[in-house]
Parts: C-alpha cells; structure tokens; sequence
C-alpha cells in the first residue's frame, strides 16, 4: 500500500512540473485573479511537513533550501567587530609592612620588607580611531601602570584620560601612526528585552572569546556594582576578565560595555549586566572635550524615590517616577517652577521609573540645553522646560592640604560648593568641609579618611572652612573626637594617637 502512495505522489509530482510553463502563462494572463489551492500548493506543503488546514496558520516556517540557509554564522559580525576589542592589563605595587620594619638587627638578616606588584585584567572597546579605549573603572583602579594589548598583538602604554568610580567607566588613549579599527556606539535606548546580542572580551586571561545570548532586562538597578543604577541584563556568557568588553548589537554598534556578572561561583550562570551605551557615549564625550572629571547637568533640585506609601498618599496608581524632596529657588529647577513634592514621571518623552533612571536620563543630557519635564503637581500632569546648566562653583574655596601630627596629616580639604559635591559624588545641596584627596603613604590614608568624607567637628570645635580645620589640626594633644559624615550617615570616633 505504501508502494502505491509513494507511486502515486510521484506521478502526480512528475505532472505537475510537466505543466509548470502552461501554469506561470496562465498566472502571467490573469495575475489579478487568486488561484484556488491546487495540487501544486498541497505537493509544496507535503514537502515542507505542513498539513491540512494547518498549513496556512502559525508562523511560516519551513525546512531551510541550500547549504547557504543552513550555514546562518554570526561570523561576519565578529570579524567586523572584534578588532576593536582590546586586552587592558593594570598593575600597581602594593605597601607590604613588617612587624620587624625598622628593627636594624632584623633588617640585617632578613632585609626590608620589599613591595609587592599587583595586577588585574579586563577588556576595553576602541571608540575613536584616534585610540581612545572606554573600559570598567574597577578594571584601572588604584593603578600604577595600564597596559594595553590590541587585537592584532601589538601593545601599548596607556594614558588615563577620565574615571569615574560611581559609573564605574574609565576613558584611556593609546598612540599610533597608523588609525585604530573602531566599533560605533549605538543607541542603548533602542533595545528591547529579547534582542539577540553579543559579548566580546576576555575571560579568566584565555584570549579574545564572544559569547551570543540575548537581552534578558532593562534598567536593572540596586546591583552593588557601583553608584549608577541603570544597567542592561543579558544572559550572553560573561566572565571574570569580561569587564570593560563590549556588547554587540546584531547592527556591529556597541550598545554596552560589560561590567558585572552575578554568579555563586564566580563563573557565568547567566546573569550580566552592562552600563548603557547612551551612558558611555556621553562619558567618552568628556574624555574627549577634557574634561577632569565627568560633569552632570545642574538644575538645582534634589530627588528621593516614590514608595508605595508616598504613591498612595499622592494618589498614584503604583510607585514611579523621582519625588523632588529639595529645590534651589536660584536655580534652574527654581526658576521653571519645580517645587518639592512633585513627581518627575518622563524627561524629553522618556519615561522615569525610578530615581535611578533619572540620574541615567539626566547624566546623557547634554550642558547648555534644555528639557522638557512632565511632572506631577497637586494630583495634575504638567510639562515644564527646565535649562541644563553647569554646576556652579561657589565662592572660590582654598584648598589646604593637612600637616602636623594628627589623624588628618595626608588629606586635602576643601569647602563645598555644587560643583565640588558633584565631582565627588555628593548630593550638591551639601554644606561643609570635605575630603578631596589623600596622601596614600599618610596617617589620615592608614585611619580610613576618604575623599567624600565630609568633616563636621574636631575636639569640640565646629568645622566651617577649611582654615579652621587646619588650625585645629595643628593642635599639641594625644586624644582626637572627631565626627565625619559619610555617605548620609553620621561615624563618631575616639582615640589616641
């Protein structure tokens, strides 16, 4: 019986090809009229596994024709992007103490205590022809000397142009006679969750490997990498030695630069994250424009986040947006009518889930230019246009650097101004006297002092400026009460040195 059928098909297969030149002269004389399914359609759908009423329904899938569908390669993509891709090699020499140091009997025998080098590795993505690299903060941090290998074997002394440790992004120049292959930074924005992506850099020191996933989320936030909350998920294999790679769209454009994995084992389970490539476009900018430190747009308002109980208090269906909490009359903010207690829900059309992704949408604006707000005041939506400004600097405040035998002997100090808060990453609507710098070799570096740390009090006496500090710290006494304010929170300590 099967004999039969299969004859049967096969005559039927030979008559239809037979008649294949009357059938296209017949659809070439009437190519308005729609045909009835024939026995051409039914044998095409036989081939191609499809079924009855089946067959015109679903997706239109079908069994690949040709070594060339069969052949589908990300292959072209690599080879056009992955020259771009650089291997960025950090080393500092770490202070290594002695409980014997200074002992000239123990020194004799077994000589000083000699420093010890240490490295780290990542990945970087070239951004420029002229050798402008964007890679992790983390990658760099603390580094004496940053080396970088290009894909093509050749290595390079690097310069550091700009970091960043709340974004976590540094910018390093290379120099070549000669243009160095570059990927070109898309717009991050345009993703959508299931896009097909790649990640080039390299893992654990093995060489340049790419791993292709897709994107899993968006504006993921609360991560513990670094102060920035708004990171792009993928669950393309990202490792150790990844940091500072690129992500790939399925155009060749850099959408992200890998950053950060979350893992129990310290491999790959398919979770990373990387800062968008909206947020490395603009950081990159700064390098370029030579800038010491990556500036924010300045509007004078401070924001906190929309908890469901200030949601339900203003009337909103669900917790979103950045509640205003402060507002500089003076400033932009001021002047355009912002006040605290409104919601900032979209920036230039762009909506604003969180205070997070304000910090992103403000961070990619450009200085000098303004935007468009929508806002929700007293229980009404609103727009406003609010001028992006720089950060003003203040009265020009002295910078003092510490001496004298005290805890702060090492650190320099300044006044805040709005302009200094934020090139530290603090809120700018803060006052005092700040840490800006520290002598890494010094008794302020041993005692834990960071720049950020803002100084309130000393041995009773309220820290104003930074004059007052310095004569306080000049003072001929063992014991030290100090209390310093870090990160919003309040450290009191004693003790006697």
């Amino acid at each position: 019986m099967r004999a039969k059928r299969l004859s049967l098909v096969l005559l039927c297969a030979f008559i239809v090809f037979a008649a294949a030149p009357a059938v296209r002269q017949a659809q070439a004389e009437d190519a308005a009229k729609p045909a009835d399914p024939g026995l051409s359609d039914v044998l095409t759908d036989l081939l191609h596994g499809v079924e009855g009423e089946n067959a015109t329904s679903g997706p239109d899938k079908r069994v690949p024709f040709g070594r060339e569908e069969v052949q589908l390669s990300f292959a072209p993509l690599v080879k056009q992007t992955a020259p771009a891709v650089v291997n960025v090699y950090a080393s500092q020499t770490a202070k290594v103490t002695s409980p014997f140091e200074g002992d000239p009997f123990f020194e004799e025998f077994f000589g000083r205590a000699q420093p010890r080098a240490q490295s780290s590795l990542g990945s970087g993505v070239l951004v420029d022809p002229s050798g402008v690299i964007v890679t992790n903060f983390h990658v760099i941090k603390d580094a004496d000397e940053v080396k970088v290998a290009t894909a093509d074997g050749r290595e390079f002394t690097s310069k550091v142009m700009l970091k960043d440790e709340t974004l976590d992004l540094a910018v390093l120049k290379i120099e070549s006679d000669k243009p160095f292959p570059v990927i070109a930074i898309g717009d991050s924005d345009a993703l959508e969750v299931g896009d097909l992506v790649l990640a080039i850099g390299n893992p654990f020191g093995v060489g340049q490997t790419t791993t292709s996933g897709i994107v899993s989320a968006l504006a993921r936030s609360h991560i513990g990498v670094s102060d920035s909350g708004y990171f792009i998920q993928t669950d393309a294999a990202i490792n150790p030695g990844n940091s500072g790679g690129a992500l790939i769209n399925m155009g060749g454009q850099l959408v992200g630069i890998n950053t950060a994995i979350y893992s129990r084992s310290g491999g790959s389970i398919g979770i990373g994250f990387a800062i968008p490539a909206n947020m490395v476009r603009a950081f990159a900018d700064a390098a370029k424009a030579g800038l010491d430190f990556f500036e924010r747009p300045y509007i004078g308002a401070e924001f906190e986040a929309v908890t469901p109980q200030i949601a339900e208090s203003l009337g909103m269906e669900k917790p979103t947006g950045a509640l205003v909490s402060s507002v500089d009359a003076t400033g932009p903010a001021g002047k355009a009518g912002l006040k605290p207690g409104d919601v900032v829900l979209q920036i230039n059309g762009k909506p604003v889930e969180s205070i997070e992704a304000l910090d992103y949408r403000m961070a990619t604006l450009s200085i000098g230019t303004k935007a468009n707000f929508a806002i929700l005041t007293k229980g009404q939506q609103a727009a406003m246009d609010i001028a992006l400004e720089r950060a003003p600097e203040g009265a020009k405040a002295s910078e003092v650097t510490l001496h004298g035998r005290s805890p702060f002997s090492g650190a320099k100090v300044s006044e805040l101004s709005p302009r200094l808060a934020q090139k530290l990453g603090l809120r700018t609507d803060l006052k005092g006297v700040t840490v800006i710098d520290i002598n890494r070799d010094s008794p302020a570096a041993d005692f834990g002092f960071q720049p950020g740390d803002i100084v309130r009090e000393v041995n009773g006496t309220t820290i104003d400026t930074a004059a007052v500090l310095a004569q306080v710290a000049q003072q001929d006494t063992r014991w030290w009460r100090f209390t310093v304010e870090r990160g919003g929170q309040i450290l009191r300590q004693v003790l006697r040195y």
